[in-house]
């Protein structure tokens, strides 16, 4: 058994959902799974930021409509690190640049866009877009062929996480972008974040306080520079870039910036606003993987060897997107019949316990259904308030046994 053969039929019926969409959202991201024992470590781990955490890296390639429900998870990449490369910054940094792009560990972004373009060949009606963060800011990523036989080519959209230099000498793509002018004008709630050591410096993960920031939309397009490599030399790049910017920021505030980089069409003001839009549903892998591990618990799982962990979390991963999908799918389609997705001996059996009255001849709306599952999880049902993944999932396992008592016990055994 291992974790391919688990999800296989998974990767089938995800592409099977996509090919049913007319765009489709694939997002790919890395999260580290710390394993770290007080006393045994698991066997076959490796260390993850330094070498008192060990554990492993599991990089999934999730597909979304473009209002952000999961379709499912359409390929998977995990590895473990055998130690450490020592040295200041500087001369990590400069050890990596001389390495070929196979060899690093961001490989995984160039695989997971060549199982992302076999996808898009195979949809011919879904206009597919593949998705990062700023870690999948890899120039190699934009030069790889994105063609299909049937003329609809694989789409990016990247947050860069550095600022390229442009064929016009003197210029980058952040100059280009502010020389542009202002296409609309929007406001973004900014949550407020605790850094998790006191040391940290990373810009994105300092501390800062929340605020509704006001910003500006820019959109422009260029040609990227190619940078040095010495194994090979790169091509130059056209791609459009849009830029999300905050302005009046508050003193002591970094200023709130996407500085995007994508193939997706700009020469209308609604299309850059889709652009911007689309990125905005990369989140929903954030809440992904706080699905796996608060809610699946995947790294509190007790294994001696690191093949069983994987094979666990292969398991975990189809379970938090279903949890995931009930979530959205309640949200946004809350008047489906919630015998769409749930099995009558199952919304009848909750309905019983949380009514505490005989279930009604017809099935009760999806999204007051997963309402009341969720209760049994530890949500308080409220008008204004919708369930979240957590308490969803604890509710789900108790469905499942409330509907094999049902089963057995119930009414309708009595016809059986």
């Amino acid at each position: 058994m291992t974790p391919e053969a688990i999800l296989s039929q998974h990767y089938v019926k995800t592409r099977l959902r996509i090919s049913q969409e007319r765009e489709c959202l694939l997002v790919q991201d890395t999260t580290e799974v710390t394993l770290t024992r007080p006393q045994q470590q698991v066997k076959g781990t490796g260390p993850l930021s330094s070498e008192s955490q060990w554990g492993a890296f599991v990089h999934p390639l999730m597909a979304f409509t473009t209002n952000g429900i999961p379709l499912g998870v359409a390929w998977h990449k995990h590895w473990t690190r055998t130690e450490l490369r020592a040295g200041t910054p500087e001369e990590k940094t400069k050890a990596l640049k001389a390495i070929p792009i196979e060899e690093k560990e961001s490989i995984r972004w160039i695989e997971g866009l060549k199982e992302a373009l076999k996808i898009a060949e195979e949809c011919a009606d879904t206009r597919c877009v593949l998705m990062g963060d700023s870690e999948a800011d890899i120039y190699e990523l934009f030069t790889e062929s994105r063609e299909t036989s049937h003329g609809r080519p694989l789409e990016f959209l990247v947050r860069a996480s550095q600022v390229r230099a442009t064929t016009e000498v003197g210029h980058n793509i952040l100059d280009q972008a502010r020389a542009a002018p202002c296409c609309y004008t929007a406001t973004v709630n900014v949550s407020p974040r605790t850094p998790m050591t006191a040391v940290e410096k990373r810009k994105r993960r300092t501390a800062r306080s929340a605020r509704v920031a006001n910003v500006e939309v820019r959109a422009c397009s260029t040609t990227l520079r190619p940078p040095y490599r010495p194994d090979r030399k790169l091509r130059s790049v056209s791609v459009n870039i849009v830029l999300v910017e905050e302005v009046g920021t508050p003193e002591g505030e970094e200023p709130v910036q996407w500085l995007l980089v994508t193939t997706l069409p700009i020469s209308t003001h609604e299309l850059i606003r889709t652009v911007v839009e689309y990125y905005c549903q990369r989140w929903g892998m954030e809440v992904y993987f706080k699905t796996l591990k608060s809610g699946c618990r995947i790294e509190q799982r007790q294994f001696e060897f690191l093949e069983r962990e994987l094979n666990c979390i292969a398991v975990y991963m189809i379970v938090a997107w279903r949890v995931l999908f009930l979530c959205r799918l309640g949200r946004e389609c809350p008047d489906l019949s919630c015998e769409v997705v749930f099995e009558p001996s199952e919304w009848k059996a909750v309905y019983l316990v949380v009514t505490k009255k005989d279930p009604p001849k017809v099935a009760p709306k999806l999204n007051d259904m997963i309402r009341m599952i969720a209760s049994l999880g530890g949500y308080v049902i409220r008008k204004k308030t919708e369930p979240g993944t957590q308490t969803l999932w604890f509710g789900l396992q108790r469905m499942h046994d409330f509907a094999s008592c049902y089963d057995s016990f119930g009414p309708d055994s009595r016809k059986r």
